[in-house]
């Protein structure tokens, strides 16, 4: 019996050590040298200090920076570990909200939400995905009318021409990938470092 048994044990454990350790060493090693900052998380670098990863979105509330979407994470509620809170770009928790359509909660955030934004600018209607989240809640990016939309306060906060505002968000918008994939869409926090050193001129 042990005489079958031995070339599916032997096969098992050869099959093991290539495709859970030789395979993953190879791709993780192949990985760092065509791609080192991809490998490494996408890592964003301020004065020698890791500030962000262009891959996950952080929480700006500031008048004087862009916005990203809202995030439906959450967290442990520090006061009762069995309960959950709302924490923003929580990328240890990344999910949608589950909230349907016809969801009250969703309706009620959304409408406020949608109330605030124009009230910050009241003659442009307001981009879609200021007022919704993504699926995975920890979207780094918007749309370009997201930002366009948001010029004017910005603008205002830090006493900056709405045109040169504009400008930075020109440059800042990523095109589809080869022309055909993805959207057009904006890094926020790269447009908000891009912000804060023209700002500083």
């Amino acid at each position: 019996m042990l005489k079958e048994i031995r070339p599916a044990i032997v096969l098992l454990l050869g099959l093991t050590v290539i495709t859970g350790l030789f395979y993953p060493l190879a791709m993780t090693g192949i990985a760092g040298l065509m791609f080192p900052t991809q490998a490494q998380g996408s890592l964003i670098e301020r004065d020698g200090r890791v500030i962000g990863s262009s891959l996950i979105g952080q929480e700006f509330t500031a008048d004087e920076y862009f916005h990203g979407r809202p995030s439906a994470t959450t967290g442990p509620d520090p006061k009762d570990a069995t309960k959950t809170v709302p924490q923003a770009y929580n990328a240890v928790n990344s999910m949608g909200s589950n909230l349907g359509p016809t969801s009250k909660a969703l309706i009620d955030r959304v409408s406020e939400d949608n109330a605030k934004l124009k009230a910050q600018n009241p003659s442009a209607p307001v981009p879609i995905d200021l007022v919704t989240t993504s699926g995975s809640g920890l979207d780094p990016d918007i749309s370009p009318e997201g930002a366009l939309f948001q010029v004017s306060r910005i603008a205002r906060a830090r006493k900056l021409p709405e045109d040169r505002v504009r400008q930075l968000v020109t440059a800042k918008t990523e095109t589809r990938f080869a022309g055909l994939l993805g959207e057009p869409r904006v890094n926020v926090l790269a447009l908000n470092l891009a912000l804060d050193a023209a700002a500083s001129k």
